[in-house]
């Protein structure tokens, strides 16, 4: 019989004491309770858990579902993922039955880590270690329980990171509830159609989100650099500016905590689109207003008069002396006309 294993890989630093580690023990009893009259699961599904703080260890082998009990979490000093990590690894070499010429192996594993801290050892050998040899026998989802995870660490890992954004009582319940039905999910997927690829459940209408690094990226606060396309060419062009501090000043004196920030213009420059994306690592998601912003150049591959116009889909683009205009960027026509008070937000690039 083919199995396919799921490994719980779950932080009980110290951090997690209380509410936490109760609600992550009683969320592993309603797991197994419901995987337990699915038939598809009791056929398939293995169940291992692996708990890490400042070293870690085995709480279960992995066990068919009708053997496994839902073990009690203890609590350790340290958040050392990398153990954890090098953990797990060595138990799926050693456990996960691999496919031969002979006979087909488990199907490919699915982990699921829960975390809610900072990796207090170094990490980066053993994610090397995940990336080079493991990545693509295995299917890893970090769970950030609550904001404090570090959770440019995970996304190193997998693009499978989500964040529960409340710890309360209904939202575990959620959160367990959408693990149980990923995990039903994909024992259907391996049953039916022999693809073990992962299958997760809908987040619609539970406190969990995908967290997207590019939100938080970071940029160079030196320059504000914006991304246009020009209306005639369809060409595309940035425009750089360079900030300019000045601080507030009162009766005369300065007030060295008021700090004044604009951008002022540097200038526009046509770029090849493709290039510019084969070297770009995502957006940053940041903004800047138009009232942060000095200056307006021409656009520099055409010449039309204004080089930065605000289209309602947020991108900019370039016009000239017509009244009627279009958006190259997502079709919309209209007319130029005043920003209201307060201005207008451009993502900006991350310099």
């Amino acid at each position: 019989m083919r199995r396919l294993p799921i490994y719980f890989l779950i932080d009980v630093s110290e951090s997690m004491i209380g509410e936490p580690i109760k609600q992550v023990e009683n969320g592993m009893r309603n797991i197994i309770q419901e995987l337990r009259i699915d038939p598809y699961a009791l056929e398939t599904v293995f169940v291992s858990v692996i708990v890490f703080a400042g070293k870690a260890k085995s709480l279960s082998a992995l066990t068919e579902l009708y053997k496994f009990y839902p073990p009690v979490f203890p609590v350790g000093g340290g958040t050392s993922l990398g153990a954890g990590l090098n953990f797990l690894m060595d138990d799926i070499d050693k456990s996960v039955v691999k496919t031969t010429a002979e006979m087909k192996g488990d199907w490919k594993p699915i982990v699921f880590l829960f975390t809610d801290g900072t990796p207090t050892d170094n990490p980066n050998p053993a994610i090397e270690r995940w990336l080079k040899d493991f990545k693509r026998k295995a299917n890893l989802v970090c769970i950030s329980l609550g904001d404090n995870a570090d959770t440019a660490v995970l996304g190193k890992l997998t693009e499978n990171v989500l964040r529960l954004k409340e710890t309360d009582e209904y939202s575990f319940k959620a959160f367990f509830k959408w693990v149980t039905a990923s995990i039903k999910t994909s024992s259907v997927s391996v049953t039916d159609t022999g693809i073990d690829d992962l299958q997760l459940a809908p987040i619609d209408g539970i406190n969990l989100e995908k967290v997207d690094e590019n939100k938080n990226a970071v940029i160079d606060e030196n320059f504000a650099v914006l991304f246009g396309k020009c209306q005639t060419t369809n060409k595309t062009y940035l425009v750089k500016f360079a900030k300019r501090s000045s601080y507030f000043t009162y009766m005369g004196r300065v007030d060295p905590e008021m700090v004044i920030n604009k951008f002022k213009l540097v200038g526009a420059y046509p770029v090849d689109e493709e290039q510019y994306n084969s070297l770009t690592v995502g957006k940053s998601n940041r903004n800047i207003n138009t009232t942060e912003l000095i200056g307006n150049p021409t656009c520099p591959c055409c010449g039309n008069q204004f080089g930065i116009v605000v289209c309602e889909c947020g991108n900019i683009f370039c016009v000239g002396e017509n009244a009627h205009n279009r958006c190259p960027w997502c079709g919309m026509e209209g007319s130029l006309g005043e920003v209201e008070r307060g201005g207008m937000d451009i993502t900006r690039g991350r310099g």
